[in-house]
């Protein structure tokens, strides 16, 4: 697949390439359609849109800048008789005489895949034995492999590390700490690493998608661990880094590269054992690929500096390959990325808040908050981007964001989100979202998810699941389990909680987040959340649009399209609310209103069941209204959220607007 002519212009604005064509080494024309290479062989321009064309000319431009080869020792597109055949070899590397070729360089378009690989291989070492050359390259731009060719029969290739440099020798490893390090990555190249990284995990079937998935997460995970040798392992300055191939002589005489497979193994085992020791709650589990799948792996990653490469490109790259995985088997755990950026913006963010999700998923809210928080920096500090800087929004990442996530295994995709966000993982933890603050502190050894701590919560609670009360210890904790609520409900609350008709035998998930999410705030904190309509219009839901106004000041309430979900194949019409916890007094005197109310109407005698229900909301409102007069709900109805119901983009999406509005809106009611 030929790039976008956004990547390519993406591409041509790097470092290499802006040196290379300064150097008039290649020559590009404005349209950014073609290529001249000025080598050896300075032949006609190219199409640079074909798929292989970028490869080739960042291949070029290496081999020129990073190995210290000549372009006029240098061919592109040299036409190679093999037997009775006339082929095209990529690159050719001659000698300072050009009288014998010293490298064949074979490139292909980023996205093939291991089998095509391996064919290339086979191509450039076919290549390389016709002209007795030395060395092979073997590049995607996404994937490199080197071979040296034995000089005596039987004439094979050996894998090394690298090709030499000009007059230099070959190394058994490539990168060294603190001096010799991998280069920043590209978003698009990050995406296809990525991608083919997991492909090649999964290999067809030899791991279930969810598995590989997990699994490249935690050599991701091996991988950070190992550029951040600084904080980590400062000791180790001018050793090689562990998260490489090192080549060992004994494999020489073996194919199969036993000795350097085994300990490449053992490194990333190691990284991997010391990271978790650190940090415990990233992954419970070992690492359970063999020796031959980790090599692989760290073939598509080893030559890319993730700590390095920008932090936006790093973290869109890695969103765009989870957004694709989830849109699968675990499509529930992820929440459009224009409704998260919706109200994020919506409600905005300090970063002296205490922000919380708990069903966070993927992490959606919680980077969309440190994005706020990162970006108030950026404005503040401009490209003065020192300590103070990093301290503005990393205090917020470590301190201040929160996550509950009731899957083991979308928890620890969430802390990688964050850690490839440069952090904010700490505090995210696999449990159900539904437990007391004490169940968390206990099992999960975090003393931070505190009741009446947190300043906002932003969540997308699971829909249409219920939590049936003799299942669960927690039922008896929560209001609204119990039987007798609601303005209008005739029976009075039972006190005793032993008796058995206080509670109901069910209640949805939905509704007890409501709740658990009261608990968790500090008064006038904030609560946006997800929920079905149903919540909002069925009479059998009063009580909790009852509770919900005794508890909270109702900011807004935005209606979104039926298809919002679609990508989870979810059909429920759903609502987003926008809540402010009352304080408590607010809420004691509003709870202290009902029961007064209660009374006066139970002494009104020759009201029906109808008019006694109206004459409590009558008296009810009159009442609560002496302070409470200011009450206002923005009421919006969305019908152009970005995407239509099959997933492709819409112009004219109202939410940025709606955005605004909600925001204004909240900021004038305080």
């Amino acid at each position: 697949m030929a790039k976008t002519p956004e990547e390519v212009k993406e591409l041509l604005s790097t470092e290499l390439f802006q040196r290379g064509i300064k150097d008039k080494h290649i020559v590009i024309n404005d349209d950014m359609s073609s290529i001249k290479y000025n080598c050896k062989n300075a032949n006609k321009p190219r199409r640079l849109l074909n798929p292989e064309e970028p490869v080739q000319a960042e291949a070029f431009l290496k081999l020129i800048y990073e190995y210290n080869y000549l372009p006029q020792n240098i061919s592109v597109n040299e036409s190679v008789q093999m037997g009775s055949e006339t082929r095209e070899a990529d690159i050719l590397v001659y000698n300072d005489k050009n009288n014998k070729i010293l490298i064949v360089v074979e490139c292909k378009e980023e996205n093939i895949n291991e089998r095509q690989f391996q064919i290339a291989v086979d191509q450039a070492y076919s290549y390389a034995h016709a002209k007795a050359a030395a060395y092979v390259w073997v590049t995607s731009g996404i994937k490199d492999e080197y071979f040296e060719i034995a000089k005596v029969a039987p004439v094979e290739r050996i894998s090394i590390s690298d090709i030499p440099k000009r007059d230099g020798e070959v190394k058994r490893f490539k990168y060294v700490k603190g001096s010799i390090e991998p280069a920043k990555g590209l978003q698009s190249e990050l995406i296809l690493k990525f991608k083919l990284a997991h492909d090649a995990l999964w290999g067809g079937g030899a791991l279930a998608p969810t598995t590989a998935f997990d699994e490249l997460d935690k050599l991701i995970f091996c991988k950070i661990w190992d550029e951040r040798w600084v904080d980590n392992a400062p000791k180790s300055k001018g050793e090689p880094f562990a998260f490489q191939i090192i080549y060992y002589p004994e494999d020489k005489e073996d194919k199969l590269n036993t000795k350097a497979k085994t300990e490449l193994e053992k490194r990333i085992r190691d990284l991997y054992e010391h990271g978790r020791k650190k940090d415990p709650e990233v992954f419970k589990d070992d690492i359970k690929l063999d020796k031959n799948k980790i090599f692989t792996v760290v073939q598509y990653l080893q030559d890319i500096n993730l700590s390095k490469t920008d932090l936006d490109a790093k973290g869109l790259a890695f969103q765009s390959f989870m957004g694709e995985f989830f849109r699968g088997d675990f499509g529930q755990f992820f929440t459009p990325d224009v409704i998260v950026d919706f109200v994020v913006k919506s409600i905005g963010v300090d970063k002296d808040w205490k922000v919380l999700d708990t069903s966070c998923g993927s992490g959606g809210f919680l980077l969309h908050a440190l994005k706020t928080v990162r970006d108030e920096a950026n404005e503040i500090y401009g490209e003065n981007r020192g300590s103070s800087w990093h301290t503005y929004w990393h205090d917020f990442a470590e301190k201040k964001l929160y996550g509950i996530e009731i899957n083991e295994q979308i928890s620890r995709v969430a802390k990688m989100n964050m850690i490839i966000h440069d952090d904010g993982h700490t505090n995210i933890i696999t449990n159900d979202g539904l437990k007391n603050n004490r169940s968390v502190e206990t099992e999960n050894r975090n003393l931070n998810f505190q009741d009446g701590t947190f300043n906002l919560i932003m969540t997308n609670p699971p829909f249409g699941s219920t939590i049936k009360a003799d299942e669960v210890g927690y039922y008896k904790e929560y209001e609204l389990f119990e039987r007798n609520l609601g303005f209008t409900e005739p029976k009075d609350r039972i006190a005793d909680d032993s008796c058995k008709n206080k509670w109901r035998s069910s209640q949805s998930t939905e509704i007890l987040f409501l709740e658990r999410c009261h608990k968790y705030l500090c008064e006038n904190g904030y609560l946006a959340i997800v929920v079905p309509d149903g919540i909002l219009t069925n009479s059998t839901n009063q009580y909790v649009r009852d509770w919900m106004i005794e508890k909270f000041r109702i900011m807004a309430v935005v209606s979104l399209p039926l298809h919002t979900f679609s990508h989870v194949k979810a059909s429920v019409k759903s609502s987003i609310l926008f809540l402010r916890k009352h304080p408590a007094a607010l809420t004691a005197q509003f709870e202290q209103t009902l029961s007064d109310v209660k009374m006066l109407v139970k002494g009104e005698k020759g009201l029906d069941k109808e008019q006694r229900a109206e004459r409590i909301l009558e008296l009810y409102k009159e009442h609560i209204f002496t302070y409470s007069s200011d009450y206002e709900v923005l009421m919006l109805e969305i019908e152009n959220i970005g995407y239509d119901p099959t997933g492709k983009k819409m112009e004219g999406s109202e939410l940025p607007e709606a955005a605004k509005r909600i925001n204004e809106f909240i900021d004038g009611s305080k």
